[in-house]
């Protein structure tokens, strides 16, 4: 696990020097605190921060191939590397080390640019080929380790983070608008876009070369919903594959050189992954929970965690957060993220990665599971929809104009909107608004809407419906949010804030080889009537209390709207009602202190839209404005 960055001057052919890689290595010195290096190559220049987990004593990065006519920088895990290896080296290949590192090298030499397609892990590199003058960037397929790029006016610079990129001389921090508008829909800038003009993210699954002839990505993999070859299994026998695959995955990410555990938050997806690390190891899992003291206290899910962490005598940990840690850490929370995103949880998994920080270094964690297996409420929400198509469009529009006017009932109302919608596509993003259709409407400028080439952010939706093989509406819903809220998201904020503690997070339920198997299932075995995440529920209940397993869905429920009325009232204020954010001209002033007053009030819970904003002003004085 590390950080990598660098740069190719492929038109200038302007020299790179050690003080520019430096500089860009430096600013991510918490990726990888454990060690670092750079190779430099006239108008090339690669290097990378190392964290270590797998083989600290020949690790050392950048890596050469035994000729010393390739060199690579890598960020992440190849889970597979001993099968690799032992195939690479029955073809002749030779290793000088005893991590996953140089088996990309090898790959590479063996199979060009599909070396991708024999990785199983998490993983970006980059790969310099200096015969080709070439230079090959690969991300992993779900998106888990994240890769940015600029290019402009043949200078291409990538890194880990943004704030990397930033560091190189002659590289901008301008927000891009485009980008801004979506964020106030979806919470954040879905790839390939950044909110930095000119930068972008390199999408999961695919790859980037760079030559003296220019830039080129392209797609190396993609999720089907087409059913397996050998057809249709039965449910039993699709439970019995399932818990195989979650097995083999947990088993594979337990490869590691230093002290590791597991975030536990009661839920199922993570109490799965303590289950099944106890079984394998037989002996106690150091695991890690967050709660909430003084106001919001209710929000604690430490019951359901110690429930677990007691039937697999866990070596558990817990740490207990409020608001004065959210006004403190508010700052560096949208630092370490390099762009916003006003996913409320960020600051619990940071509170929880540093508790970590003190015990370990690497820890398993469980996202993918709601994704993957229809664990959103959207997901049952969304058969409903067939029962409001008959309501006339003008109806539709004065029943939605009457609920806004009711206090309180924040997810019946988001519910009701996006199944009041006129069309598919509004309704489907509907379902994951930060400011709905109407709000965003009242919220933006006249300046800002000027600027805007999609008011609504439906074109992000359409995308993504149109590249899926999927032909029912849930499974493409699991599409986009596997392909676009999962990576630009909940992986974003997980590696983001994670690794701002310098620990290493690894996601068992996102092997592509379980992503496949789940898409390949039909759409009864994950939601099965109203119960969400039916499969995977099956699967875990051979190992966890029906407590659990049965328990309804809170996500990771933090006490923010608690936290804007009281303890963090003053910062917000401070901020949204400055002069600073007016003069931004972004937003219509009198519309964001209605949303300030009712949420104050009780009238409504805005904690969302104003954590959202709240971010967005941050990042603006922290990489725009400086």
């Amino acid at each position: 696990m590390c950080g990598i960055a660098g740069a190719y001057e492929y038109k200038s052919k302007k020299t790179i020097s050690r003080e520019e890689m430096g500089n860009m290595l430096q600013v991510i010195h918490h990726r990888g605190p454990d060690d670092d290096g750079c190779h430099l190559d006239d108008n090339l220049a690669i290097g990378m921060r190392r964290l270590s987990i797998v083989d600290i004593a020949g690790g050392h990065q950048p890596m050469y191939n035994e000729d010393n006519n390739l060199v690579l920088v890598f960020n992440g895990e190849i889970y597979n590397f001993p099968e690799l290896r032992e195939q690479l080296t029955a073809k002749g290949h030779v290793f000088n080390s005893m991590g996953d590192t140089e088996t990309i090298l090898h790959l590479y030499e063996e199979y060009g640019l599909d070396c991708v397609q024999h990785l199983r892990g998490m993983f970006t590199f980059a790969l310099w080929d200096p015969g080709k003058r070439r230079l090959f960037l690969g991300r992993d397929r779900l998106g888990i380790k994240p890769l940015y790029f600029t290019d402009v006016d043949g200078t291409f610079v990538f890194g880990s983070e943004i704030k990397a990129i930033l560091e190189y001389p002659g590289v901008d921090a301008r927000p891009n608008m485009q980008a801004l508008g979506h964020f106030l829909t979806y919470k954040y800038a879905p790839a390939p876009l950044t909110m930095f003009e000119g930068i972008q993210a390199v999408p999961p699954g695919y790859f980037v070369t760079v030559d003296e002839q220019g830039v080129r990505t392209q797609e190396y993999w993609d999720m089907s919903f087409a059913p397996s070859e050998n057809g249709i299994p039965s449910e039993a026998e699709a439970k019995e594959h399932l818990q195989h695959l979650l097995r083999e995955s947990v088993e594979m990410r337990l490869i590691s050189d230093v002290p590791f555990g597991a975030f536990l938050s009661g839920g199922v997806d993570s109490s799965t992954i303590v289950a099944l690390m106890s079984q394998i190891l037989n002996q106690p899992v150091k695991t890690f929970s967050v709660g909430f003291k003084g106001q919001g206290e209710e929000y604690s899910e430490l019951p359901y965690a110690r429930m677990v962490a007691e039937q697999y005598q866990t070596d558990h940990h817990e740490v207990y957060v409020d608001s004065s840690d959210f006004v403190n850490l508010t700052e560096k929370i949208v630092w370490q993220m390099d762009q916003p995103i006003a996913d409320q949880a960020a600051l619990a998994t940071y509170m929880v990665a540093d508790l970590a920080s003190k015990h370990v270094k690497m820890v398993l964690t469980g996202e993918g599971g709601d994704e993957l297996f229809a664990g959103y409420a959207r997901y049952a929400g969304e058969r409903f929809s067939p029962y409001f198509r008959p309501i006339p469009q003008f109806l539709k529009n004065g029943i939605n104009s009457a609920a806004g006017l009711l206090p309180g009932m924040r997810r019946p109302k988001l519910a009701l909107n996006a199944l009041l919608q006129p069309d598919e596509l509004r309704r489907l993003t509907s379902w994951f608004p930060l400011f709905n259709f109407e709000q965003k409407q009242r919220l933006i400028s006249p300046e800002f809407r000027s600027q805007l080439e999609d008011e609504f952010s439906t074109s992000i939706v359409a995308g993504q419906m149109a590249r899926t093989d999927a032909t029912d509406v849930l499974s493409r819903m699991l599409y986009f949010d596997t392909k676009i809220w999962l990576p630009d998201d909940l992986l974003a904020r997980g590696d983001k804030m994670i690794m701002a503690a310098s620990v290493e997070g690894r996601v068992p339920i996102l092997d592509h080889k379980i992503v496949e198997f789940a898409a390949s299932l039909p759409p009864s075995m994950k939601l099965k009537g109203m119960t969400s995440k039916y499969l995977l529920k099956e699967a875990a209940r051979d190992w966890l209390p029906d407590t659990i397993i049965d328990r309804s869905k809170k996500g990771f429920p933090i006490p923010m709207a608690h936290w804007f009325r009281n303890g963090a009232r003053e910062m917000v204020d401070d901020l949204l009602l400055s002069d600073t954010f007016k003069k931004r001209q972004l937003f219509d002033q009198p519309y964001v202190e209605k949303l300030l007053t009712d949420h104050q009030s009780g009238f409504g819970d805005y904690s969302s839209q104003i954590w959202a904003l709240t971010n967005l002003e941050l990042w603006h004085r922290q990489y725009i404005d400086a």
